[in-house]
C-alpha cells in the first residue's frame, strides 16, 4: 500500500444531530467537526450513546444531519441518499443472504451495480482471495462460521471498491480469541486495499490494536483525537483518561507552566514535572493522571514522590498489581512487570515509596 498521504478523505464540519422537537429534544451529536485522512484506519471510540454510531450513521446516508456539512473529497454529501456516496458499510448484523453462497454474496453488490459478468466473476474471485475463503466460495453462508460470516460481509463490503468503508461495531458478536484475529485481519485488509476504515466501537482494546487515530467521544461530542499512543499516555481529560486503560488521578498545585510542560506540587510536597496538553496553560489547583505502569516502587523515604500502604497484591502472570493507600487516603495502583525468579520484597500491610518519572504525569484539563 502507499504512503498514508495528507489529504482528507471526510471531513465533518459543524455537525449536529437532533432527535424530537420541544421539551424532548435530544442532542445526539453537538457541532462536531474532524478531518479523517486517505487511507487511514480511524475509530470512533465512547460508551454507548456516545454519539458514534449517529455520526457513522450521517457518513453512510442512513441519516441526515441537523445542521453542518459532511465532506467526501471536499464534496458535500449531507444531502445525498446512501446510494449515491461511494461509502459501504460493514453492519453488527453483518446482513448476509442466507440463501446464497459465499460467492454470491460477495457478488450481490456489483450485480446491483450492473457490473459485466466477467467483471463480476473476476472480482469475486479477488476478494475471495483477499479474505481467505476461496475454499469455501460455494458454501451457503448458513452453513458457516460466525469469523467465516464477518469475512464474507468484508469481502462484499470491499468488493466494489468503495472511497469509504463505514464498520458499525463488526466484532462485538465474536468471541474473544476470534475477536483478537479479527482484529488483525481488519488491519491487514485495509493495509491491502488502502481504503479509508471509519471503525465504531466501545472497545478500548480494539481501538488501540488497529487504529491510526482514534476520536475518543461522550455525550455527542468529540473530545480528543490522536494516535494511540497519544491518547493512551498524553490524555487531554479525565473522561479519556478514565475510559481508555487504568489511571490515578491526583490533586496538585501548578508551581509553573510553559511550553507543554509544568511543574506541579503534590500534596506531599514533591514537586514533579508534568505534560500539558496542547494549547493548555493552567495556574492554581489541577488534577494529574499517572498511569499505573508508569510509576515505580521503593522503599518509604523523604526522596520518594509519594507514601503509602500495600493494601492488596495481585499476582497476573505478565504482571503483578498493587493497590496502595496513599498517606492523605487517595487510592493508587502500580502495575510491573514481572520476571523470573525476581523478588520485590513488599507485602502487604508495609509502607511503601512511590516515584513518579519525569515523563509520567499529565496535567487533565478538567
Amino acid at each position: 500500500m502507499p504512503e498514508k498521504p495528507d489529504r482528507n478523505a471526510i471531513e465533518v464540519v459543524n455537525v449536529s444531530k437532533i432527535f424530537g422537537s420541544g421539551e424532548g429534544q435530544v442532542a445526539a451529536l453537538d457541532t462536531v467537526s474532524v478531518s479523517i485522512r486517505e487511507n487511514e484506519f480511524f475509530t470512533l471510540l465512547g460508551p454507548s450513546g456516545c454519539g458514534k454510531t449517529t455520526l457513522l450513521r450521517l457518513i453512510a446516508g442512513f441519516d441526515f444531519p441537523t445542521a453542518g456539512e459532511i465532506l467526501l473529497y471536499g464534496q458535500d454529501i449531507a444531502p445525498l441518499p446512501p446510494f449515491k456516496r461511494p461509502v459501504n458499510t460493514v453492519f453488527q448484523s453483518y446482513a448476509l443472504f442466507p440463501h446464497m453462497t459465499v460467492a454470491e454474496n460477495i457478488g450481490f453488490g456489483l450485480e446491483m451495480l450492473g457490473k459485466p459478468k466477467a467483471e463480476i466473476k473476476a472480482r469475486v474471485a479477488e476478494m475471495l482471495k483477499l479474505v481467505k475463503m476461496e475454499a469455501l466460495a460455494g458454501r451457503r453462508t448458513s452453513q458457516i462460521s460466525g469469523g467465516q460470516q464477518q469475512r464474507v460481509a468484508l469481502a462484499r463490503a470491499l468488493a466494489p471498491q468503495p472511497k469509504v468503508l463505514l464498520l458499525d461495531e463488526p466484532l462485538s458478536a465474536l468471541d474473544y480469541k476470534l475477536r483478537k484475529e479479527m482484529q488483525i485481519e481488519l488491519k491487514r485488509l485495509q493495509h491491502e486495499t488502502g481504503i479509508t476504515f471509519i471503525f465504531v466501537t466501545h472497545d478500548q482494546e480494539e481501538a488501540l490494536t488497529m487504529s491510526d487515530r482514534i476520536a475518543v467521544m461522550s455525550s455527542g461530542k468529540i473530545l480528543q483525537v490522536g494516535s494511540p499512543r497519544d491518547i493512551y499516555d498524553r490524555p487531554a481529560e479525565r473522561f479519556v483518561a478514565d475510559f481508555i486503560g487504568e489511571s490515578n488521578f491526583l490533586k496538585a498545585d501548578v508551581v509553573n507552566a510553559t511550553g507543554g510542560r509544568a511543574t506541579v506540587k503534590l500534596p506531599s510536597g514533591v514537586e514533579i514535572p508534568a505534560s500539558l496538553p496542547e494549547g493548555f496553560s493552567p495556574s492554581g489547583k489541577v488534577t494529574i493522571v499517572v498511569r499505573p505502569e508508569h510509576a515505580q516502587l521503593g522503599t518509604a523515604s523523604p526522596s520518594a514522590s509519594l507514601s503509602g500502604t500495600v493494601e492488596n497484591i495481585v499476582y497476573l502472570g505478565t504482571d503483578t498489581h498493587f493497590h496502595l493507600r496513599l498517606a492523605g487516603g487517595e487510592p493508587f495502583i502500580v502495575r510491573r512487570q514481572n520476571s523470573r525468579g525476581a523478588g520485590d520484597g513488599f507485602v502487604q500491610g508495609g509502607q511503601i515509596g512511590i516515584m513518579i518519572g519525569n515523563d509520567a504525569a499529565q496535567v487533565l484539563k478538567d
